[in-house]
């Protein structure tokens, strides 16, 4: 460079896959993992499908991915390996099913388990989002619209009652009083959102114990905790019976179930759970010993290890409990839209009342 006449002034490390190519996201290592397994049925070798697969995906990200792995299995490493080389993108549940579907021949199988897994804790995962950002959401915009009209519109009436020389309602001066202090205090307040939302981010990622508090205070919010404490128990039951059905170990599976609920109460509690099993006691007996865990959910388990069909047990527990929590957010939202339009209307329509209020006692005494 230097005979170039090039002169470095800084050196910037080059992103990863991730940078400039998008994101990748759940559902691309669920559309990968029920491509693979489509192919792999068909009886392509594995190292051409992951051909067909690179060239198939439009996200140049998850296609880099893909690309490398299948370098790494032309150099000799096992699909399952190649999966734990990118732990970014394939957990821990991905590929002990990759593996355990490579020692029993069954690899097509164990991916399609894999992307159905994935569909419905995604799946699951929006609705609970949708239950709690639609309210947040529109109460942002009216919190918005009353904001701009106390900021903005009301001091252009206030102008106009100057010339009345008359005393104003009490509405009025009160709204106008309100409009005063918006103007003066708005950005104080806007920075003060902005500051605890970031402060509240990061005391969660940086102390596990506030991020523990915090999950524990969403499981006792009203309506939404219920909502959270079912997508846990949810995510808990299918995510051991995908790992236990396919062979792999309680314990091990137990370690996975953890880190996939969701929620750090429910983590420690299945980390708890696993402890137990450890030292040899039954499954339902350590969820029950946690007092965490719902009776249903406990009985259902117990039902299962009794009849030796566990794995088909926890999958009818996921499904109960994926439905509890499509019903509770479909109530949610049933009854928040009504109650929303209801609050923001008599908002916004007091507002406006009292701006219009002099106006028409104006009118009135004419």
């Amino acid at each position: 460079m230097a005979n170039q006449n090039i002169i470095v002034k800084r050196v910037r490390r080059k992103s990863g896959l991730g940078g400039g190519m998008g994101k990748i996201k759940p559902r691309d290592v669920m559309l990968f993992a029920r491509q693979m397994a489509t192919m792999i049925r068909a009886g392509v070798p594995v190292l051409q499908a992951f051909q067909v697969v690179a060239e198939s995906i439009r996200k140049p990200a998850m296609s880099a991915v893909v690309q490398q792995m299948m370098n790494e299995v032309a150099a000799g490493s096992s699909f399952s390996q190649a999966l734990r080389n990118h732990p970014d993108h394939f957990d821990s549940l991905f590929c002990n099913l990759v593996e355990a579907g490579e020692s029993s021949g069954s690899l097509d199988r164990m991916l399609d388990r894999v992307a159905t897994y994935k569909e419905k804790v995604e799946s699951l995962k929006g609705r609970v989002k949708k239950a709690l950002w639609y309210p947040i959401a529109v109460i942002l915009v009216g919190v918005a619209v009353t904001a701009l009209l106390l900021i903005k519109v009301v001091p252009q009436f206030e102008s106009l009652f100057h010339g009345f020389g008359a005393e104003l309602p009490a509405m009025t001066r009160m709204t106008i009083a309100l409009s005063e202090f918006a103007q003066q205090y708005w950005l104080w307040g806007l920075g003060g959102l902005i500051a605890f939302v970031y402060l509240m981010r990061q005391g969660i990622k940086r102390s596990p114990s506030f991020a523990y508090r915090v999950h524990a205070f969403m499981l006792k919010v009203p309506v939404l905790g219920d909502i959270f404490d079912k997508s846990a128990v949810a995510r808990y039951s299918r995510t051991l019976a995908t790992t236990y059905g396919a062979g792999v170990p309680m314990v091990e599976a137990l370690d996975i179930a953890a880190g996939a609920t969701g929620n750090l109460v429910y983590e420690r509690a299945t980390r708890q759970v696993r402890e137990d099993v450890a030292t040899g006691q039954q499954l339902h007996f350590a969820m029950r010993l946690t007092e965490l865990f719902p009776a249903l959910a406990v009985q259902m388990v117990g039902i299962g290890e009794e009849s030796g069909s566990l794995d088909a047990m926890l999958n009818r527990v996921a499904d109960y409990y994926e439905e509890e929590v499509d019903n509770k957010v479909d109530a949610l939202t049933s009854l928040l839209e009504p109650l929303i339009i209801v609050v923001l209307g008599v908002l916004v329509g007091g507002l406006v009342v009292s701006m219009y209020l002099p106006i028409f006692e104006l009118g009135t005494v004419l």
